[in-house]
């Protein structure tokens, strides 16, 4: 009898097109094979000649079984190290029906307002938690940790008052790593960090802002007034980083004087993740909003007047203002941060306030134990760690011996920081470290706050805080807002440079299992075995697929890539001796991240233009290569080009930067048209990202997270990041780029799954059939709107750029209008007027089979027509069906209708429409009232009635 194979190969599952769809394709590209696709498309000098030497592609049920004995690698001990991060409670309705569900995970950033409100009120929540606990009046939509957020609040500083100072102060009991990630940004701007005591600092030293850590890393509770009255007193500027949990019962940050507050969100219900992925929040004053990084959500109104939500002062965005961006920031921790809101939504002002009396209370009771066992505390005042004074080595090995953590500050002192899944019974555990005779029941704890410092002022007194607080209610709340949210399970979201491809079930499920999620970054390694291994195989895996030497999974997101990549290239010149070189050449069409974060890193830009073709002109490459051969330090370059083409002179340009002395970074942006094909460590590039979040299928999750870490060769591995606490890094380290050693290290599982579950062909063929689908968009659609760039051989990438500027001159139809138009149609739009203004950027990926692309295709064809009767007069310029894009069910349904289109023709204008429908939740959006009357909090409910 012949047992055939089990059927379940995870390639199948993971690339939509069958064979069936392939022949068909291949067939309107004319076109024999899918190998002479690939040999007309990528140049043969870069081509990889052998297959990728990777492990062979499992099924999901045997990675799961392989995955689970990994996991049993990892030991959960008790953990109360604190600095920022703590165990907490995420609560089952919120894990289940938003961190575990695709509809949540796999929407994109909300550019296209009308079809995210769901998401964009749950960010307003979150702004509105931030702004009421912190007690300042505006707060963006999350930044990527807590010491990311002090170094950008750190540039705002020195953006308003910076003037001739060049010095920052930073309290010394700040966290270790937010102090190291503050010098990491400063070193290169030539700002320089005094760390001091803020009681005894003097001020001599001119600084243009000052750092402090509320309560500090050991758990002091100090008021800041008069030290922020001083800060003032020198035209500075105050930067309190909080514990967002000790405001439910502390005065907040904004009511004791500061200017920026910044911190973590992690422990309102979103798990340790040995690291990551985490939101921070950052809040400042109304005057310096223009300075924030990140996203702010305002309200503004739709064509119908009513209320609805955009991202507000985009033009404040790296890829607008480019190398004169405040920030690189392009993404958030949006994912983080909806679940860091919906916690307070759940638990509201009472239930959050009696988490952070829990937490105080049990953290006075083990003070009381600590105190009748002899042991002196160092602080008097505290509201969740005690630093005592201790023989710290003995104490720490105790504890480990009965599977506890407790932090080594020094060799006479330890701190213990509780948090909400802290009992009695813990701290009875944790006593019984230091001693016995400390009976609980005969203990007499006090408040610890001081009382000029505990709060007096209200928060969460918006409606939504103070409703949802049933599971019934809370499960009805989140449903109601993803109904209103298009993602990936309702169609493809054709976003060229941005992959939105499968985040396949089975990647995403161990993210979520405790033995993953409960580590704290700062366990000792020898209870994170589980995690060496998934971060080590990751690693060998990325080396093979790139070509490089040497990797750091620490940058967490892709413009933190882009910075640390430069940042090593710095550090390496330097080490030469040639610190000098400081011009980074950047082609015209980069993306806007490109030259913020070059600007970061203390680079100069030059610009390289591009040629009809839309490649970098060589002749203009060289000759500013020469021009600044002297201080040239590198060249960015994204490959295949952001024009969504493999540009045939990759390696000329290359080779023109290392003539005269560069070093050639390669934005790793497009890499799904690369992997199996060719490597960017073969081909003359020195260091590259990688957007985990877009190759390697992490999933986008409506603006974050996502992992960016980079790859190097050989001569940069020692310069690699390392960090303070977590030796990492090369051997002659630059700081620390992120504030956890592996930046979001629970989400490098999705990409370690993805590889191991694709193996080296399977990863060959998704990027085959990536190429193939985007060829197959651009033939079908380019007879009706030109496809503006196609390499030597008429074929493109792995995305392409649709032209629309003829429409616009002969129907007076805008991108925008287009874009809009296509969410009638159930699609998200591809990416508008990136990089060519007037344009839209396809990119299809290898998940979608070619039914879905016909759709869109159909669509867009359709929406051609459509333009046509504009062009023929026979429908007016200004009161069209794509001016009136998107329709909503509400102005469908209305009593009058005056429009020169029909209702079924504006809701229905294909017939599959009618079974795949989505109703916008509003309709276009008034982007310039968002803009001139910003509020970025939850406005009263009565708006949302009317």
């Amino acid at each position: 009898m012949h047992i055939p194979r089990h059927p379940d190969r995870f390639v199948d599952r993971h690339i939509g097109p069958d064979t069936r769809d392939v022949v068909e394709m291949l067939q309107a590209l004319g076109k024999g094979s899918l190998d002479a696709l690939i040999d007309a498309t990528v140049p043969a000098g870069i081509r990889l000649k052998r297959p990728l030497d990777l492990p062979t592609g499992l099924s999901e049920y045997g990675l799961l079984q392989d995955l689970q004995q990994i996991a049993a690698k990892n030991q959960v001990f008790r953990t109360y190290l604190g600095m920022g991060y703590s165990d907490t409670v995420t609560p089952a309705v919120i894990q289940r029906n938003i961190l575990e569900n695709p509809g949540w995970y796999t929407q994109y950033t909300p550019y296209q307002p009308e079809i995210s409100q769901g998401r964009l009120e749950a960010l307003l929540n979150y702004q509105t938690m931030v702004i009421d606990l912190t007690g300042l009046p505006v707060a963006n939509a999350s930044l990527l940790d807590e010491g990311t957020a002090a170094a950008e609040a750190m540039s705002l500083v020195h953006a308003v008052k910076g003037g001739d100072a060049k010095a920052f102060f930073v309290a010394s009991d700040c966290h270790p790593q937010t102090i190291e990630v503050v010098r990491t940004r400063a070193e290169p701007l030539g700002w320089r960090v005094v760390v001091g005591d803020p009681d005894s600092f003097d001020f001599k030293t001119s600084v243009f802002g000052a750092l402090v850590q509320y309560p500090s890393t050991d758990g002091r509770v100090r008021d800041l007034r008069a030290f922020i009255e001083r800060v003032h007193r020198q035209g500075a500027l105050a930067v309190v980083a909080a514990d967002l949990l000790s405001l439910c019962l502390l005065t907040p940050p904004g009511e004791l004087g500061a200017d920026v507050a910044v911190g973590s969100s992690q422990r309102f219900g979103v798990p340790l993740g040995y690291g990551g992925p985490h939101a921070a929040y950052f809040a400042c004053r109304e005057e310096h909003v223009r300075h924030m990084p990140g996203r702010i959500i305002g309200v503004s109104q739709d064509a119908q007047g009513r209320p609805a939500l955009r991202m507000a002062l985009q033009t404040r965005e790296q890829h607008i203002r480019r190398e004169k961006a405040t920030s690189n920031i392009c993404t958030a921790q949006a994912l983080l941060a909806i679940i860091a809101g919906m916690y307070a939504v759940y638990h509201g002002p009472r239930g959050l306030k009696a988490i952070a009396q829990h937490v105080h209370g049990l953290t006075s009771l083990l003070a009381a134990g600590l105190r009748k066992l002899g042991f002196k505390l160092r602080h008097q005042h505290f509201f969740d760690t005690l630093a005592v004074e201790a023989k710290a080595d003995e104490i720490v090995a105790a504890a480990a011996a009965r599977r506890i953590n407790l932090r080594r500050i020094d060799a006479r002192t330890v701190s213990i920081s509780l948090d909400e899944t802290c009992s009695r019974e813990d701290v009875e555990n944790v006593l019984a470290v230091f001693g016995t005779g400390a009976a609980l029941d005969q203990l007499e704890p006090e408040s610890a706050l001081p009382q000029k410092l505990v709060r007096t002022s209200a928060y969460l007194t918006h409606p939504v805080f103070n409703t949802h607080h049933s599971e019934t209610e809370m499960l009805r709340y989140m449903r109601l807002l993803e109904s209103r949210d298009l993602s990936l399970t309702h169609s493809m979201i054709p976003l060229g440079s941005c992959t939105m491809k499968l985040n396949a079930t089975a990647e995403m499920l161990p993210v979520t299992w405790p033995q993953f999620g409960r580590l704290h970054p700062f366990a000792p390694r020898s209870q994170a075995q589980g995690y060496t291994q998934i971060f080590d195989e990751l690693s060998a895996m990325l080396r093979e697929i790139t070509g490089f030497e040497a990797v750091s999974l620490q940058p967490n997101a892709g413009a933190q890539g882009e910075y640390a990549g430069l940042l090593v290239i710095r550090r390496y010149h330097e080490a030469r001796g040639q610190g000098h070189r400081n011009v980074c050449l950047i082609p015209q069409s980069a993306h806007g991240t490109n030259p913020a974060s070059a600007a970061m890193a203390g680079f100069r830009i030059v610009v390289v233009k591009t040629d009809e073709s839309g490649n970098i002109d060589l002749s203009d490459l060289e000759a500013k290569a020469r021009a600044n051969a002297k201080d040239l330090a590198a060249l960015m370059v994204t490959y295949p080009s952001t024009h969504g083409v493999f540009e045939e002179g990759i390696q000329q340009v290359c080779g023109i930067v290392h003539q005269h002395g560069g070093q050639v970074y390669m934005d790793g942006a497009n890499m799904n048209a690369q992997v199996g094909l060719c490597r960017p460590g073969d081909f003359g590039a020195d260091v590259c990202h990688l957007n985990l979040h877009k190759t390697f299928c992490i999933p986008h999750g409506g603006g974050g997270p996502g992992m960016g870490p980079i790859c190097v060769a050989k001569h940069l591995a020692p310069y690699l990041p390392g960090h303070p606490v977590v030796r990492v890094g090369g051997e002659e380290a630059i700081g620390p780029i992120a504030a956890a050693p592996w930046g979001s290290a629970s989400i490098l599982l999705i990409s370690w799954a993805y590889i191991r579950l694709m193996g080296g062909d399977g990863l060959t063929q998704a990027t085959k059939i990536a190429i193939l689908n985007a060829n197959y968009m651009a033939k079908r659609l380019g007879a009706h709107f030109p496809v503006l760039y196609v390499g030597k051989n008429g074929t493109v990438a792995h995305e392409c750029i649709l032209d629309l500027r003829k429409v616009k001159r002969d129907a007076s139809v805008e991108v925008e209008d287009v874009a809009k138009r296509l969410m009638d149609y159930g699609f998200h739009a591809p990416t508008t007027s990136f990089p060519v203004i007037g344009t839209l950027m396809v990119e299809p990926t290898e998940s979608e089979a070619k039914a879905e692309l016909d759709r869109f295709c159909d669509s867009m064809i359709a929406i051609r027509e459509e333009i046509r009767e504009v062009e023929k007069g026979k429908q007016p310029r200004d009161r069209n069906v794509l001016k009136g894009a998107p329709h909503t069910a509400e102005v469908l349904t209305a009593d009058s209708w005056d429009r020169p289109y029909s209702r079924e023709h504006a809701a229905f204008p294909l017939p599959w429409v009618r079974t795949k429908k989505f109703w916008p939740a509003v309709g276009r959006l008034n982007a310039v009232l968002g803009d001139r009357q910003l509020i970025c909090s939850c406005p009263p409910i009565e708006d949302y009635a009317a």
